[in-house]
């Protein structure tokens, strides 16, 4: 793992704390319209997201085990409030979402976070894949059914960003393109769809979320499954995307960490801002890529950037056009699709199971709009391919001996013994043509499972009906003491 320059190393080098700091501003520009819609689509006030976004990043920039990985009120959140929203009002979101946090903080002091090293390759490239289309098609919209005006300002967005890093890369291309085409929309006087079309974004400070529910039972019943939906989805999200920004800059994070934090900037942001979030990853991948962000100073700057333009800056933030952030976002999509994994060449090499799990997340979390989903469903798929794979890798040999005291067999079996590939174990013995001295080696076994103990234990009551006794020989320690606790308590 290289090292990354850590955030007392970026204070003290003025160029590197310049990148943090463009970076940060960039991020919060790209951060602001999503967070916006993703209000509405929680069915809260553009505001009540923005504030909670504010305290998310700062507080995550402070706590978390990710550098430079932005968290903010996010869609996967929103999906999952809005029906209970709807059906019971915003007042359930701030109990919804304060013990949505207390489960992401036991997930993380119990290191349960550690689970995520299950997760497949394929399902990580099918889900940066499905990022990827998720990101450019959010952005569509901004191009359809809008003024004639809005395409010449999208080519110059793409020209800027895509250019300008061959030229110089001292100041982020995306800042550089959305402080361009801004200036040109306001003092040309163009009429195109900006951020403040949105939604208003303007005013004071709120005060802490008052709690207008009761906290009973019922109240219980009612945030309970919304709150698990919540804690698990936005684990989900940030630890994939913690994984993602470990590959792309080649460090290590803290999983563990990252988790219990999101639990504590959640509670924090229910009690501040009243809606609870996850990390962002099309912002992270702004962030980390396009702006070259490694340490946390970029997360706080943007925490703080937004809080400064939702308090003092508004105006000039309901300026920017949409299609330049549209733009940006486009290209952070393109660059986020792992296009080697998509090409004939790489296709016809990988095994069919492991494309096909990468086309299965991909099309889930499409079709569902629902990262977490595709990912649960990917990593399923992952789990029943690879059960039928290993199912067939134990083989069963037989030996025959003859020898003047008698014949003697020897099975030698090879392979992990789990549930998928003993149950057919059983099979594979000839109990009436076996003569009485019958031995199975296990030196090239292991067994994983209580399915597999009572799969031995039916071979040696199959021997028994035949009046032999069969002999277990080479199982390992592990093997042995398994066996030895479970054989003839199976029932």
């Amino acid at each position: 793992m290289t090292a990354s320059p850590t955030t007392l190393q970026a204070l003290r080098r003025p160029r590197l704390l310049t990148t943090e700091v463009l970076a940060g501003i960039v991020t919060t520009l790209a951060l602001i319209p999503e967070v916006i819609s993703f209000s509405v689509i929680a069915g809260v006030d553009p505001k009540v997201s923005l504030i909670a976004s504010v305290v998310l990043a700062i507080s995550m920039s402070i706590l978390g085990g990710r550098p430079a990985m932005i968290t903010a009120a996010a869609g996967a959140v929103a999906l999952v409030v809005a029906p209970m929203v709807r059906e019971h009002g915003a007042e359930y979101l701030l109990p919804t979402v304060v013990l949505a946090g207390i489960v992401q903080i036991l997930f993380g002091v119990t290191g349960l976070a550690r689970v995520m090293r299950f997760i497949p390759r394929s399902v990580m490239i099918g889900f940066v894949n499905a990022l990827g289309i998720l990101i450019f098609a959010a952005q569509v919209p901004h191009l359809l059914g809008v003024p004639w005006l809005v395409y010449p300002l999208f080519a110059l967005t793409l020209l800027i960003v895509i250019g300008l890093p061959r030229l110089t890369k001292a100041v982020p291309a995306p800042l550089v393109a959305i402080v361009v085409v801004t200036a040109i929309t306001m003092i040309a006087h163009l009429a195109v769809p900006t951020v403040g079309d949105q939604g208003a974004v303007s005013g004071g400070l709120p005060g802490l979320t008052p709690l207008l529910v009761p906290l009973n039972l019922e109240t219980l019943g009612i945030i309970g499954p919304t709150a698990l939906s919540v804690a698990f989805v936005g684990l989900m999200e940030t630890l994939l995307t913690a994984k993602l920004v470990d590959d792309l800059t080649d460090t290590r994070s803290h999983k563990g960490r990252e988790s219990w934090a999101l639990g504590v900037a959640n509670i924090l942001a229910g009690f501040w801002g009243g809606i609870a979030g996850c990390a962002m990853i099309g912002q992270t991948v702004v962030n980390v890529k396009l702006g070259r962000a490694r340490t946390r100073i970029s997360t706080f700057v943007a925490g703080l950037f937004l809080l400064t333009l939702v308090t003092v800056l508004s105006d000039v933030m309901e300026q920017i056009p949409m299609v330049a952030l549209a733009a940006v976002m486009m290209v952070v999509a393109v660059s986020t699709i792992n296009l080697h994994s998509i090409r004939p060449s790489t296709l016809k090499r990988m095994p069919l199971s492991e494309t096909a799990v990468m086309v299965v997340t991909v099309v889930v979390v499409v079709a569902t709009g629902n990262l977490a989903i595709g990912v649960a469903v990917g990593v399923l798929l992952a789990m029943v391919l690879f059960a039928r794979r290993v199912a067939h890798v134990v083989t069963v040999g037989r030996t025959l001996t003859r020898t003047v005291e008698g014949d003697a067999v020897v099975y030698t079996v090879r392979g992990p013994l789990f549930f998928g590939s003993s149950n057919d174990l059983v099979e594979q013995f000839a109990y009436a043509d076996d003569p009485a001295s019958v031995t199975v080696d296990f030196s090239a076994a292991q067994i994983w499972d209580a399915s597999t103990v009572a799969a031995l234990d039916s071979v040696q009551a199959k021997y028994a009906d035949h009046g032999i006794e069969v002999q277990f020989s080479g199982l390992d320690d592990h093997s042995t003491r398994f066996h030895g606790r479970l054989t003839g308590n199976l029932g």
